[in-house]
């Protein structure tokens, strides 16, 4: 099984990275904070992994952070969520968010993820409330990169991905934008001066 894989950043997309190990290029799929933490192209990189083998495909999965991977697993344990679904909720929550969403039971805050719906969420947090407390809620992501803080800051970050931004770049804006306006900023606001930086 590959465990870690240790290279430089070769190509990024969407949900996805192209790790070059000694001319050898590796597809892992990630969530948006792993591509974020991993910085630019031609950089070296460490990602964790994680390897899926079902009867039609064989996927490698990445995480910037160990524990990032130990929470997919556990997220995946659950019946209805798949690596799509695993790699979506820590595109939305970092972490820390996921652990005390499950401790405290609260399954709103789970929902927020794409294609995570009440009753999923329910579930999530109820097979996973005992073993929350186990495991590491994370902090800045290795790299270089640290995602933001905040729901309206992961939702700003989204919103420049969206616009086209890779992202490293939308990351690192967001966080400029946030350090200037403070943590109390709205999303707008974060969104029109996060995208001043990213745009120079």
């Amino acid at each position: 099984m590959i465990a870690k894989l240790k290279g430089l950043l070769d190509e990024t997309g969407s949900d996805w990275a192209v790790i070059d190990v000694q001319g050898v290029g590796y597809l892992v799929h990630c969530s948006a904070r792993t591509l974020a933490a991993l910085g630019e192209q031609g950089e070296g990189v460490t990602v964790f992994t994680d390897l899926q083998v079902s009867e039609n495909d064989m996927r490698l999965l990445g995480f910037a952070e160990a524990g990032e991977r130990d929470w997919f697993r556990l997220l995946t344990s659950v019946q209805g969520v798949g690596s799509k679904v695993g790699l979506a909720i820590l595109s939305a929550l970092s972490p820390g968010e996921i652990r005390d969403a499950c401790a405290n039971g609260d399954a709103a805050m789970v929902a927020r993820a794409n294609g995570v719906g009440p009753k999923l969420a329910g579930r999530i947090v109820n097979e996973l409330k005992d073993k929350a407390g186990a495991l590491p809620g994370g902090g800045a992501a290795a790299g270089g990169v640290a995602m933001p803080k905040g729901r309206t800051s992961a939702d700003a970050v989204s919103a420049l991905q969206n616009l086209g931004f890779k992202p490293a770049i939308a990351a690192q804006a967001v966080a400029e934008a946030q350090g200037e306006l403070g943590d109390g900023a709205d999303l707008n606001a974060l969104v029109r001066a996060a995208l001043k930086r990213a745009s120079k």
